[in-house]
């Protein structure tokens, strides 16, 4: 499994409502996308939740590379690009994934990236987060909860779907669900 993720800044006197109308244009074309575990068409819109920026921001759960790579070489990236340029994408070995039956239920979601501190144990590391995911995951109820690692930069992100939305903090975004794919 792969986890992926763009993100576009938008002006601050953006419409939001070209992306919340892109996201209902576009969004169920990615339904039934082979070896897509998820995709979540995720939106931001600056003072709302803690958040700076207006963002666009999806992101993927891949069940496997080769799904990610026929997307992002396929039309549907293609016309992204066209329409935004096309965007550096934040990919991740992922070290745990659950996801709920109820996903569909899904309307927040947040992530938060953190850096790994230099020599630190990747075995520890990794059995960490797990733990902290699995607890996340009963303590939130969340309905997706995913942490992955990036051995390029050396960092992870956490990311969580959630039927209301999360707390706010100064390390995570908190994103609106215009859409869920499923593969």
């Amino acid at each position: 499994m792969i986890a992926m993720q763009y993100s576009f800044t938008l002006p601050a006197d953006y419409d939001m409502e070209i992306i919340d109308r892109r996201i209902r244009d576009k969004g169920p074309a990615m339904n039934g996308f082979p070896q897509l575990g998820f995709k979540a068409f995720l939106s931001a819109r600056q003072g709302e939740y803690g958040s700076r920026e207006n963002l666009y921001a999806p992101f993927y759960l891949w069940d496997q590379p080769e799904g990610a790579s026929s997307f992002i070489c396929g039309p549907g990236f293609a016309a992204l690009s066209d329409a935004f340029g096309r965007p550096r994408i934040r990919h991740w070995i992922v070290w745990h994934a659950h996801v709920s039956p109820d996903l569909a239920a899904a309307r927040f979601a947040d992530s938060e990236h953190l850096a790994i501190e230099p020599h630190a144990s990747l075995s520890d590391l990794r059995q960490q987060e797990v733990d902290l995911a699995k607890q996340a995951t009963r303590d939130s109820h969340a309905l997706a909860c995913i942490v992955a690692f990036d051995p390029y930069d050396w960092a992870t992100v956490r990311f969580g779907l959630h039927a209301e939305a999360p707390p706010a903090s100064n390390t995570n975004q908190i994103y609106r669900v215009g859409h869920l794919a499923r593969g």
